[in-house]
């Protein structure tokens, strides 16, 4: 994932303006690098015209209302310090929160509700309430319910215990005290008690109860320092702001009053939009003056806030919903044989039915007094008219219809279901326990976040990854810099310890960096000599810019040497921390930030400067600035952010040789896979910056239109600069990223990477980590007009033909042999897929990728993320995959069909949002090739052998009706049938799901080309469920027929030979189960003779029960017949 500020990350929903230099060409040119020819084809267009953002470019949900304009009748009026006249228009939601499901009353039905969603528990319903019929009584009516109660109760037994977890945790959450103000003293109050409008007092180290509004805090300068790791597992501090009219205020002292009209709930936890009416004054709110429930106070020794937002209206808990329920390819497979095998089994009851009606038709002269049917009365008190137990040959027919569907209902295998979701949760366990996916640097293991998708880990073709954080470390380090058109990136860097670092002293205490920083010694030097010179100006003001135009807060850390303390610049954005630690190397080190002004000592010299005003980072202008009035009472507008939007705002008519000398240097950075940011500055004139304030306290206060008045305001400011330089940060890649890749290439994967970052920085990190290689020919599109676009693409679709095509020659011995295909690859900037999502383009671009070997997607934002891994999955039946570790990654997680989070240094949104999680890229080889293989062929071969085994039961059960004159009655004990799926087969078959490996590890890693076998569907077709159905006619007419012809003639009665069938049955079944096991153990062999063993038991106990059919027959004939 990019690093950048939340509010970039968050809200980068438009692609990056493309350099208004980029000419429209179609070139393929050569080089030579290591003996081999790469081979470039560009296509781009001219771009004089503005970039229209269309597609995906402008349509985020997190456009919430914080970003767009408030208006009076989307506000929320919030009286301070009086909750009674706050919630008398319109009462709010109090602080409870309730994340159960169910209650005592609502269990059961709602429950019960969606566990009918599943279409197989109606089938069985229906079955159960046909069998309480007098008249299609085939087994006991408690027999015909207890499979499908077995399941429910299972199922909600499991979902009652997670539900009960869930209210314990309301209940600890909303029994926590906080300090309420009451009758103008603080005093302790329950969470759930809290209401809008109340003024409460937050400690340091506690949790914040409900989304406040800053008042006050304990700094003079009302800062307050939080962290949010509990609402977005970022663990650096950010920094909130009372306003400065209510800092001096003290509820407990003087009441406190005013008027919040601020937006209503959304759940935008990175915007706020509010004013604020005091003292007759008319503030502005942002995002920096609210603190949101489930944030801690760090730093601060207390903060006193007024109630906005309460319980489940807070931002947390809107938030608070998973990912999205996703179902495995293999379940959505198996719902068409399960279709199949409904046909089949109503093809069985027709044939039954068919052939009872030639019966019936046959012997209707018969059926007076045949025991079954008896259809005369032979009471004398009877009507003669009347039939005593027949209902005529029509209603014989659709009865028998109906009693052969119940008798052969285990076709269709409900414990299937059961079964499944047990296997995924041994396997799970397996996966988590796996320490080869154990991150040692972070201390994470693997997250298995979703139970019902663990094979589709076995079937994946395409995988969309990220760059920072996920291919990278995303641990940013300074590597070099361009001043003023000067490259400090050819000299040696060295590597500066705690004692020849900077370091300041304050109250004969010394202060150093936490991290040290490589340097360069010409650099550095320059830097120590001052600004006396212009060459030492220059530099003065660019590493004064670097230490100066952030939101970094220093944080004084102790060490074992009371003398020695240690500066930890926490921040939001790991490259603004990379920059401030390189500016305290060079000599300008960040000692104090405070709302109003920040102190960096220079050189060993002391220096405060004002904070006259700050404009953090937006999707339109991809930069910040920072406005600072100087000791000398002069004021200097300092600017950051990408070349692509500064570069249009710097003053070209000065210093060009200086800017083309920053712009090649730039190019170099990037080509070296490091990543740029430009700066640069003026001086502001008393007029301007007179100009500059009225603008923005008019745009701060401003009741509609706030946001784009503040960006106009921000555009307006950061114009004619003087470009100072840039800098380059590297982000190095993680251990054994390119040889997971080059693993997944060579297993059949393709894979796509999706970042924000500069093209040339993107296909630098592609060479270094294996995803392009110098045998590839690189198509590259880069366009700012729809039809260009298309042209582009067309043009594109015919080069990959052409190099993909397989040109067939004959050799000298008169055979054909194959010249080896070109590989392709593809570049794309997020531009181009502004005109192509959405649109009748992406058939094109779908086409044009379907011919590449890789495909790299440049400067594209969060949503166009999504949009491509959608495009994907509507135009090929393949699986997809996404991983990343970030915020601005969610929305392509949740859309591919396997989400994977990193968790990585941007908190753990991604994680949150994800099926699974893990500590690095390179641990995805362990989890496709190995588990994901493992998985795949286990889950395929249970579900065929499910299928097998129910259709071996009721196949003997058919042959059977054969020989009753199809009555349907069955030599099988009622009992038997329902314990069958449930005892006697199902935990052997769970067994070999969870423990059976065709496979080692070793061959599997050693050969990635064996995990082809997910995609063709090697274990789980229409061709192996054809073969099982087919097995199944010929073993149970064996173990139906033999039995039947060695008694033939004898005394035996059904009860026995029944018996002796059931064992048959199961015995057959599980032989056949261990022929086809692979890799055996001790519980392997003790599930399946134990359960041949149990069966045995079973039988024999069942038949001792007096009330059920084969009372003493059962068992003495039974062990006779053995």
């Amino acid at each position: 994932m990019d690093s950048k500020s939340p509010v970039e990350n968050l809200y980068s929903i438009e692609p990056a303006l493309s350099s208004s230099s980029r000419r429209s060409n179609f070139s393929t040119h050569s080089r030579v690098s290591g003996g081999n020819s790469i081979r470039e084809v560009n296509f781009g267009d001219l771009g004089s015209k503005p970039v229209r953002y269309g597609s995906r470019g402008a349509d985020s949900e997190t456009y919430s209302m914080s970003q767009r304009e408030i208006s009076d009748e989307d506000a929320r009026l919030v009286h301070i310090n009086d909750p009674v006249k706050t919630n008398e228009r319109f009462e709010f939601a109090g602080n409870s929160i309730r994340t159960g499901k169910y209650s005592i009353l609502t269990f059961l039905p709602r429950n019960l509700f969606e566990q009918f969603h599943r279409v197989a528990y109606i089938y069985f319903l229906v079955i159960a309430v046909l069998n309480q019929l007098p008249q299609l009584a085939v087994f006991g009516r408690g027999a015909s319910i207890m499979p499908l109660a077995f399941v429910l109760l299972v199922t909600a037994v499991k979902d009652a215990y997670e539900d009960f977890r869930r209210h314990r945790s309301d209940r600890i959450e909303n029994n926590r005290l906080a300090s309420v103000l009451v009758n103008d003293q603080f005093q302790q109050k329950k969470w759930k008690n809290i209401q809008v409008g109340e003024v409460i007092k937050i400690h340091a180290n506690e949790t914040i109860p409900c989304d406040i509004v800053l008042l006050s805090t304990s700094d003079p300068t009302g800062v307050a320092y939080v962290q949010t790791i509990n609402l977005d597992g970022e663990s650096n501090l950010k920094t909130r702001y009372a306003k400065q009219e209510t800092i001096l205020k003290t509820p407990e002292k003087e009441r406190v009053t005013g008027l919040i009209k601020c937006e209503k709930p959304n759940r935008n936890i990175y915007g706020f939009q509010a004013n604020m009416e005091i003292d007759g004054k008319r503030l502005s709110l942002g995002p920096s003056n609210i603190i949101l429930r489930g944030c801690e106070l760090k730093n601060t020794a207390w903060a006193v806030g007024v109630v906005v937002y309460a319980g489940r209206e807070t931002k947390a808990m809107l938030n608070n919903s998973g990912a999205p329920s996703k179902r495995s390819r293999l379940e959505t497979h198996m719902n068409s044989e399960i279709i199949f095998l409904s046909l089949f089994l109503i093809a069985l009851c027709t044939v039954v039915s068919v052939c009872a009606a030639v019966w019936l038709r046959r012997n209707r002269h018969k059926l007076d007094y045949l025991p079954f049917y008896r259809r005369k009365y032979f009471s004398e008190e009877e009507d003669d008219n009347e039939d005593y137990n027949y209902y005529g040959w029509g209603l014989e027919i659709f009865f028998t219809f109906l009693m052969s569907v119940i008798v052969f209902q285990i076709m269709i295998p409900i414990s299937l279901y059961i079964s499944m979701e047990l296997v995924r949760v041994g396997q799970a366990y397996f996966m988590i326990r796996d320490s080869q996916m154990y991150d040692e640097s972070s201390n994470s293991r693997f997250q298995c976040r979703a139970l019902n998708i663990n094979e589709d880990l076995g079937q994946i073709k395409y995988v969309f990854s990220d760059k920072t954080g996920t291919l990278t470390e995303n641990k940013m380090e300074f590597r070099c810099a361009s001043i003023w058109g000067v490259d400090y990136s050819g000299g040696k860097a060295i590597s500066q310890d705690q004692e020849d670092g900077y370091y300041v002293q304050v109250d004969r205490k010394v202060l150093r960096p936490k991290m040290m920083v490589k340097t360069d010694p010409e650099l550095l030097q320059l830097a120590r000599n001052g600004k006396e010179t212009k060459e030492g100006s220059h530099i003065h003001e660019f590493f004064l810019s670097l230490a100066a135009c952030n939101t970094i807060v220093p944080l004084i850390v102790d060490t074992p040497d009371p003398t020695v303390k240690l500066i930890d610049y926490q921040g939001e954005s790991p490259d603004e921390q990379a920059l401030v630690y390189a500016a305290a190397s060079y000599g300008f080190m960040l000692i104090e930030r405070t709302s109003g002004h920040i102190v960096i000592d220079i050189q060993g010299e002391r220096q405060r400067f004002n904070v006259l005003g700050l404009h953090e980072f937006d999707s339109d202008r991809k930069r910040m600035s920072v406005i600072l009035g100087f000791p000398d009472k002069s004021v200097k507008v300092f600017v950051k952010g990408a070349d692509t939007t500064m570069f249009s705002v710097i003053d070209r008519s000065i210093n060009m040789n200086i800017i083309r000398s920053t712009e090649a240097n730039l190019h170099s950075y990037s080509s070296s896979g490091l990543r740029t940011l430009v700066i640069g500055m003026r001086e502001l004139s008393s007029s301007e910056f007179e100009e500059w304030h009225s603008a923005f306290e008019a745009a701060s206060t401003a009741v509609m239109g706030r946001a784009r008045l503040l960006r106009k305001v921000a555009s307006n400011v950061e114009n004619n600069l003087c470009i100072l330089g840039a800098s380059g940060i590297e982000d190095k890649l993680q251990q054994g990223v390119p040889e997971a890749i080059e693993s997944l290439r060579t297993a059949g994967i393709k894979v796509w990477v999706l970042t924000g970052d500069k093209q040339e920085t993107a296909i630098s990190i592609g060479y270094s980590s294996k995803l392009l290689t110098t045998k590839m020919t690189q198509i590259i599109i880069n366009s700012n007009s729809k039809e260009s676009c298309r042209k582009s693409i067309e043009d594109a679709i015919n080069m990959s033909k052409k190099l993909t095509t397989i040109p067939v020659t004959a050799n000298d011995t008169g055979g054909i042999s194959r010249a080896g295909l070109t590989p392709v690859a593809l570049i794309i900037d997020g531009t181009s897929l502004v005109y192509i999502l959405d649109s009748e383009l992406e058939e094109k671009l779908f086409q044009l990728a379907s011919n590449c070997s890789v495909v790299l997607c440049c400067r594209v934002a969060p949503l166009q993320k999504a949009g491509i891994v959608a495009l994907v999955k509507k135009r090929a039946a393949d699986m997809t995959l996404a991983i990343g570790d970030g915020a601005n990654d969610v929305s392509m997680i949740q859309m591919a069909d396997v989400g994977v989070g990193i968790s990585g240094q941007e908190g753990r949104q991604a994680v949150m949002a994800s099926d699974f999680a893990m500590g690095q890229f390179r641990f995805l080889v362990t989890l496709l090739f190995v588990h994901g293989h493992w998985n795949y062929q286990r889950m395929g071969y249970m579900i065929l052998y499910n299928f097998y085994r129910n259709a071996v039961f009721v196949l003997v059960l058919f042959w059977y009706v054969l020989f009753t004159c199809f009555t349907l009655t069955t030599a099988i004990n009622e009992w038997s049938s329902v314990l069958y799926s449930v005892i006697y087969t199902s935990v052997p078959t769970i067994v070999v799901g969870i423990l059976d490996k065709d496979l080692s590890r070793r061959t599997l890693l050693k050969y990635p080309h064996l995990y082809g076998a997910g995609h063709r569907d090697e274990c789980y077709n229409k061709r192996l469920f054809w073969i099982t159905m087919i097995d199944t006619f010929w073993q149970s007419a064996v173990v139906f027929f033999i039995p039947l012809l060695a008694y033939w003639g004898s005394t035996i009665d059904a009860p026995s030979i029944g018996d002796l069938w059931t064992l048959a049955v199961v015995i057959l079944v599980n032989l056949h189960l261990a022929m086809d096991v692979i890799r055996w153990n001790w519980i392997t062999h003790a599930a399946i003779w134990g359960s041949i063993i149990a069966t045995c038991i079973c039988v024999i106990v069942i038949d001792a029960i007096p009330s059920l059919v084969g009372y003493w027959y059962g068992p003495l004939s039974s062990f006779f017949l053995l």
